[in-house]
């Protein structure tokens, strides 16, 4: 159906937000009944809740996502934060940014000369993202990074925040580090995988010493923009030998008009 055929049969419905409703999953136009909102709308909010509280609260399948790693070519080790459950690691956001202390060991005693980049992956705020999102944007990556850096073991991280990876990264010595983790779910997006990327990581970074990408999904920010706009700051870190506030990211001057993963760039 033509673009004008169609917004003609959607106005005919008398639902004048009905074409807008196809170019977004937004809650837009909700409309009202009396005072409060259609019937529709109301058990589709309900429906969007319980999806978002699901995300949070559903625990990452390490095993899973470490076979779908290792049959990708990627080495993974588990690890986990200081918090013991999913309540504590919801009321007490400091646990999460701590590694439990028999992991650091572990990981102190594979540092050896160090490496260029550690990728560690954490459920984060949604186990689904990461599962959904972390192993296909992986493999995206892969074949943009230099053939001579030195990339540790991926890290699976549980119960995990974003400053967990400064401290991973500092025990293996890494250059820089790269956080995929779940983000905090929306209405509309349980699934969005964030990326943050780190120089020098080290225990008390602050977050304005990070790059970040987020929204890293196929309704968001496909898997081939993601990959490409991580490895132009990774290289770009190199360089000046810094992330965060310091480094602005102008990959879109360079992006490719299709993405690796065969992705239209959007103009």
């Amino acid at each position: 159906m033509a673009d004008d055929d169609k917004q003609s049969a959607l106005s005919d419905n008398g639902d004048a937000w009905a074409l807008w409703k196809t170019w977004t999953s937004a809650r837009i136009g909700l409309g009202r009944v009396g005072t409060s909102v259609p019937t529709a709308e109301a058990l589709g909010f309900g429906l969007a809740h319980a999806l978002a509280r699901d995300a949070i609260h559903t625990p990452l399948d390490v095993a899973a996502l470490a076979a779908e790693l290792n049959a990708q070519g990627w080495p993974a080790l588990p690890v986990k934060s200081r918090a013991p459950d999913r309540e504590t690691y919801l009321r007490r956001p400091d646990l999460g940014r701590r590694l439990d202390a028999d992991d650091r060991v572990r990981l102190d005693g594979m540092r050896g000369e160090g490496c260029d980049l550690a990728i560690v992956i954490g459920d984060g705020l949604s186990s689904a993202a990461v599962a959904r999102h972390a192993v296909p944007l992986l493999g995206a990556l892969y074949p943009l990074l230099p053939e001579d850096w030195c990339i540790a073991p991926v890290v699976i991280a549980s119960q995990a925040r974003v400053a967990l990876a400064d401290e991973v990264g500092e025990a293996l010595g890494a250059r820089m580090v790269a956080m995929l983790i779940g983000e905090r779910p929306g209405l509309s997006s349980p699934d969005s995988l964030g990326i943050y990327l780190t120089w020098a990581p080290r225990v008390g970074r602050s977050d304005a010493e990070r790059n970040c990408i987020s929204n890293v999904r196929p309704e968001g920010q496909p898997y081939g923009a993601a990959a490409y706009r991580l490895n132009w700051l990774m290289q770009q870190a190199g360089v000046l030998q810094l992330t965060g506030v310091g480094l602005k990211d102008e990959s879109d001057a360079t992006l490719p008009l299709v993405a690796p993963d065969g992705t239209p760039r959007l103009e």
